[in-house]
């Protein structure tokens, strides 16, 4: 038992804030307004991208053959296939579904998550600022062809608070790391920053959950909800999120790639992010929100299994 709580203890504590937040929000919101998100966001950012040499980065660069097969992914496939989960599911829980899968890629997940599976973390952060940067172009385009919506959303604002996010705190990485003792020594602690950072991203799934349970207990007033639309909701996610997964492992392998970069390319194609999520899926109505629920704690759950799944079989590999 202790064995299995330590090797699957970040996958324990997942489920454990997800369910607890979804549950007693007002219980645990107190706690969540002590967690300074954005600063939280930014350090584990910086975390992240201190260890990451700055020749990978620019290796990602010039070659960004992994990058944009996974934007591919995220941004052009993922839209038709949710359009197509959604034909089973009521209107609102529909356009829910279709708001998910039109997104961008999540901020901070996809880059611990392609680290945890042995992947190229480069690729993964490059994925997250192309989608997420061209999200104001690629979103209400889609949602207009699919569900024939107009969106409005202050993307001006969301561009900052990604440059200020996500950018800066990679940029700050790159820069200090650029001492050679430092750089050696964040090269040498990866792993050590690497949980560090999952610490970070266990704090913002909580107020996440407690955020969404908060959301969906005031949406619905207490009402309840039928369990036969939810269930074919939550089994929807989990197809159209496996599927893209897949789809990129095996594409990035029959193109030649090598684990690293099919590794990043599945996760990073794959998730999607809640922040966005949520903002635009209120524009359609309450209902619309729980589809991206669903679809992040999903890949918050099944992406941590294949991810060691995938870490392992590059241990095995390299082993033989």
């Amino acid at each position: 038992m202790l064995s299995f709580l330590r090797q699957r203890w970040f996958l324990v504590a997942l489920l454990t804030l997800l369910a607890s937040g979804m549950l007693w929000p007002a219980t645990l919101s107190p706690v969540v307004d002590l967690i300074p998100r954005s600063a939280v966001v930014a350090l584990v950012m910086f975390l992240m991208a201190l260890p990451l040499e700055t020749a990978a980065m620019w290796q990602a660069v010039r070659r960004p053959g992994p990058a944009w097969l996974a934007v591919l992914l995220n941004a052009g496939l993922a839209p038709p296939l949710g359009w197509l989960a959604a034909l089973a599911l009521p209107e609102e829980l529909a356009i829910g579904m279709v708001v998910t899968a039109t997104v961008p890629c999540t901020l901070v997940a996809a880059t611990v998550w392609t680290r945890r599976a042995g992947g190229n973390d480069a690729v993964a952060i490059l994925v997250t600022m192309i989608t997420n940067f061209a999200c104001f172009l690629v979103v209400p385009a889609w949602l207009k062809v699919l569900v024939g919506a107009e969106v409005s959303v202050d993307y001006t604002s969301l561009v900052w608070k990604l440059v200020l996010l996500v950018v800066a705190p990679i940029a700050a990485a790159q820069l200090v790391r650029q001492w050679r003792p430092l750089g050696d020594w964040a090269l040498q602690k990866k792993t050590g920053l690497s949980e560090l950072a999952q610490f970070g991203i266990l704090a913002i799934i909580l107020d996440g959950a407690v955020g969404c349970g908060l959301q969906v207990h005031s949406a619905t007033n207490g009402a309840a909800i039928a369990v036969g639309p939810i269930t074919i909701m939550i089994a929807a996610v989990v197809v159209v999120h496996l599927t893209l997964l897949f789809i990129g492992l095996g594409s990035a392998r029959l193109l030649g790639m090598g684990h690293a970069d099919s590794a990043a390319v599945a996760i990073a194609g794959s998730q999607k992010t809640l922040m966005v999520g949520i903002y635009v899926a209120l524009e359609f109505g309450p209902l619309a929100i729980l589809p991206m629920i669903a679809y992040h704690s999903a890949q918050l759950l099944l992406d941590t299994i294949i991810a060691d799944r995938l870490r392992g079989q590059a241990t095995s590999t390299s082993a033989a």
